[in-house]
């Protein structure tokens, strides 16, 4: 096995001093542009990259973040991350990325392992149940740390959202305005916070408007347990005419479940998502969703972190957004409307 690239044999092909090409490496120095090329060209052909363990040790910077986040196989997760790493990239940072699927003792691991390597600061969603003394380790260690749509109970951690309340009821009022009395809510399990907001919004305008009592069914948020659970659904509420959806792929099974009974999403049941994943608007037929457009959400929410870093005793940062109702065809009036 050959021996593994090293600064002192990069300077030596570039006819250069070690220092030199450190600072080349580093971008930092005042270098001629024909040493700086001759030092570069020389890393290439050897296969150089540099130490970023030894240079945040000598900038006390991990140019580094951590990404702590449940169920990455969501296409919602999923573009979250890649408009986090965009963003991070052009920054000239990295983002590390782990599922910790809900698991509180998972995302400890998780978070115990970026503490140990020093990563220059946390996203994340806090799991269900996230114990006490998982803020305190994040605490402890100063981490510039920000909760991703789950805040922190009682710490003053930096925090991105959504305003799932205001989401739900727009979504609700709409179909109420269509002339459906009898909604459902539809996916999720347990009472996450983000859930728990959501079905707020949901049972206030049934309330307001003396709409038919609640219908809370819970689900996984995915495409086939949202299938699944609609034909139950269907077969234990048959009188329900429409489901505002915990997210777009229980929305998505939703609809695969009427299309299968050979009926109409938007006609015979209407069916609203959340998060306007791309594949709503590419389904057939096209989703009607809550849009909250996750690939512009994840530059917003890395941003976060980097004026954290940079400015460590800044105020609390609090950003929260507003989902839009994107109207397609899975949501319609009523057949039979009273």
């Amino acid at each position: 096995m050959t021996e593994k690239p090293k600064l002192e044999t990069v300077a030596k092909r570039a006819g250069v001093s070690t220092a030199t090409a450190s600072q080349v490496m580093r971008g930092t120095g005042r270098i001629s542009d024909k040493t700086r090329k001759k030092v570069l060209q020389a890393a290439s052909e050897l296969h150089y990259v540099p130490d970023s363990r030894a240079a945040s040790m000598r900038s006390g910077q991990n140019r580094e973040i951590g990404f702590v986040i449940n169920q990455i196989s969501n296409p919602f997760n999923a573009e979250v991350i890649s408009g986090v790493s965009d963003l991070l990239e052009a920054e000239g940072y990295l983002v590390s990325v782990l599922d910790a699927r809900d698991d509180p003792e998972r995302q400890r691991r998780h978070i115990e392992a970026f503490i140990r390597n020093g990563r220059g600061g946390l996203l994340w969603v806090p799991a269900d149940e996230t114990p006490e003394a998982t803020f305190d380790l994040l605490a402890a260690y100063r981490t510039p740390a920000v909760t991703f749509l789950r805040r922190s109970p009682g710490q003053a951690f930096d925090h991105v959202g959504i305003r799932n309340a205001e989401a739900t009821i727009a979504a609700t009022a709409f179909l109420a305005d269509l002339g459906h009395r009898h909604i459902a809510y539809l996916g999720g399990t347990g009472l996450t916070d983000v859930r728990r907001e959501r079905i707020s919004g949901y049972t206030q305008v049934l309330e307001e408007r003396g709409l038919a009592a609640p219908v809370i069914w819970e689900t996984g948020d995915n495409k086939l347990a949202g299938m699944d659970a609609f034909q139950e659904l269907q077969q234990s509420h048959p009188e329900v005419t429409a489901v505002v959806c915990n997210g777009d792929m229980v929305a998505l099974g939703a609809c695969l479940a009427l299309i299968r009974a050979g009926k109409l999403p938007g006609k015979d049941v209407s069916v609203i998502g959340f998060d306007d994943i791309p594949d709503a608007a590419a389904a057939t037929p096209p989703l009607t969703s809550m849009a909250v457009s996750p690939y512009q959400l994840g530059p917003r929410l890395a941003r976060v972190p980097l004026d954290r870093i940079r400015e460590p005793d800044m105020p609390q940062t609090v950003l929260e957004f507003s989902a839009e109702l994107k109207v397609r065809e899975t949501a319609g009036a009523p057949r039979n409307t009273p």
